[in-house]
C-alpha cells in the first residue's frame, strides 16, 4: 500500500469586519468621555458667569464636582478602566447637581432669563447612564432628567422660563436622550447576535476540527505504519550481522521520529473569532463550578485570535481552574480565585487563573500527572503559546496562559 498523503484546503486569510459587543461598549463609553470633554468646555464662560449668582463658593464647588467628575469619565473611558463605575458615577452627581441648583442660586433676579449651564450637559449626562445601566433604567433616568431640568427651568432659579419654553426644551433633551439610547440597544443588541453566530461557529468548528484531525491522524498512522513500522520490524527480523542489526536500529529511530512528527501535526484554520466569545465561554464554565471565580476583563474590544488558539486557551483556563478546584483548598481557610483575561494589541491574550490556596512546587509534580503537562503546557506548547505556572507552598498559584508566545509582558 503506497503512502498516501492528504492535503486541506485553507480558507483565504481576512480580517472579518463585524462588530462585537465589546467593541460596541467601548465606543460607546469613549464617544461620551470625548463629547463630555468637549460639551464641558463649551459651558466653562457660562459656568464662570453664573457662579456670581449662586452662594458664596457654590459655583467653584459646583464646577469642580462636575467637571472633575467629566474628566475622570473621559480617563476611564480612554484606559479602559473602571467605565461602567466612571459613567454610573457621572449620572448620579450630575442628577444631584440639578437638584440642588434651586438650594444653590442666591440672586434669582440675576438668573432671569438664563438658562442653567447645567443643561447643555444633559445628553452627556443620559448618554452615560445609556452606557452604565440596564436598558430600563438607563430609559427611566433618560425620562427623568429632562423632566427635572424642566421644573427647575420655570422656576427664579432657573430663569423663571415660559412654561412653553421649558418644555420645548426639556422635551428637546429628552429626545436626544432617546436617540442616544435607541442607537447603543439596537447596537448591543446587533453585537451580541453577531457574537453568538461567532461563537455558535466556533463550536460547530471545533467538532469538525476534531473529526477531520482524527481522519488525518489515521490515514498518516496508517501511512507510516505500513512504510515506515512494518518495514522496520522485517528489517530487524531479518537481521544477522552486526550492520544489518546497525541499520534496523537507525530505521527504528527514524520511525519514531516520524511518529512524532505526525502526533504534533495538525489541521490549522485561518478562521478568527473576538477575544469577547471566549470570554463568554469561560464565564460560561465558572457557572457550572461549585466556587466562584472573580472575573477581570481589560482590554477585550476589538481583539481577534484564531480559532486554534481560542480552544487551546479555553481548555488550557478550565483545566488550570479545574485543578484549583481540586488541589488549591485548605481546611478553615477560605480561597479566593481570579480568572484574569488580558488583550494584547489587536490578535494577543494573557489569561491567569490565580488562587491564594495552599500552593505546590512545580519541581515535584509527578511525571505521571497529565492535567498540568499534557492539559496546560503541552496544549500550549502545540497553539504556538506558552504556559507559565507559578506557585510556592502556602502562598497559592498563578497559571499564566499567552497566545502568542510573546504576548507576556506585551503592550495591552
Amino acid at each position: 500500500m503506497p503512502s498516501a498523503e492528504w492535503r486541506v484546503a485553507r480558507p483565504t486569510a481576512r480580517r472579518r469586519m463585524s462588530v462585537s459587543r465589546s467593541q460596541v461598549e467601548t465606543i460607546s463609553a469613549r464617544a461620551v468621555g470625548i463629547a463630555g470633554l468637549v460639551f464641558a468646555a463649551q459651558t466653562v464662560p457660562s459656568a464662570l458667569a453664573e457662579a456670581a449668582v449662586l452662594r458664596p463658593g457654590a459655583g467653584a464647588a459646583l464646577m469642580a464636582v462636575v467637571y472633575g467628575a467629566i474628566v475622570a469619565l473621559a480617563v476611564a473611558t480612554l484606559s479602559k478602566v473602571a467605565i461602567r463605575a466612571a459613567c454610573l458615577a457621572f449620572a448620579i452627581l450630575y442628577l444631584l447637581a440639578l437638584l440642588s441648583w434651586p438650594t444653590l442660586v442666591e440672586d434669582f433676579g440675576a438668573m432671569a432669563g438664563q438658562v442653567p449651564w447645567l443643561y447643555f450637559l444633559c445628553t452627556v449626562a443620559t448618554t452615560a447612564a445609556v452606557v452604565a445601566l440596564p436598558s430600563w433604567w438607563a430609559a427611566a433616568y433618560t425620562v427623568v432628567v429632562p423632566i427635572v431640568y424642566g421644573i427647575v427651568r420655570v422656576s427664579p432659579s432657573g430663569g423663571s422660563a415660559e412654561p412653553l419654553l421649558a418644555v420645548l426644551d426639556a422635551t428637546y433633551a429628552l429626545i436626544l436622550g432617546i436617540v442616544v439610547l435607541v442607537i447603543i440597544t439596537m447596537l448591543r443588541q446587533a453585537a451580541i447576535g453577531v457574537d453568538q453566530a461567532q461563537e455558535a461557529a466556533l463550536q460547530r468548528y471545533d467538532l469538525a476540527a476534531r473529526l477531520h484531525a482524527n481522519e488525518l491522524e489515521r490515514v498518516k498512522v496508517d501511512a507510516l505504519v505500513h512504510d515506515s513500522v512494518l518495514t522496520t520490524l522485517l528489517s530487524a527480523a531479518a537481521a544477522t550481522r552486526p550492520e544489518q542489526q546497525a541499520l534496523a536500529a537507525r530505521m527504528a529511530k527514524d520511525a519514531i521520529a516520524r511518529l512524532d512528527e505526525a502526533g504534533a501535526a495538525g489541521p490549522r484554520s485561518l478562521d478568527r473569532v473576538s477575544l469577547g466569545v471566549l470570554v463568554r465561554r469561560l464565564r460560561t464554565a465558572i457557572g457550572t463550578f461549585n466556587a466562584s471565580f472573580a472575573v477581570r476583563v481589560v482590554n477585550a474590544g476589538g481583539v481577534e485570535l484564531p480559532v486554534e488558539a481560542v480552544e487551546a486557551l479555553y481548555s488550557a483556563a478550565v483545566q488550570a481552574m479545574v485543578n484549583s478546584l481540586q488541589h488549591a483548598d485548605e481546611p478553615g481557610r477560605v480561597t479566593r480565585r481570579e480568572l484574569r483575561v488580558r488583550g494584547v494589541r489587536a490578535n494577543g491574550c494573557v489569561i491567569e487563573v490565580a488562587d491564594n490556596g495552599v500552593g505546590f512546587d512545580p519541581i515535584t509534580v509527578p511525571h505521571e500527572r497529565l492535567g498540568v503537562r499534557v492539559s496546560i503546557e503541552e496544549r500550549m506548547t502545540n497553539a504556538g503559546g506558552l504556559a507559565k505556572i507559578e506557585s510556592l507552598a502556602g502562598h497559592g498559584t498563578t497559571v499564566i496562559l499567552a497566545w502568542p508566545t510573546g504576548a507576556i509582558g506585551g503592550d495591552a
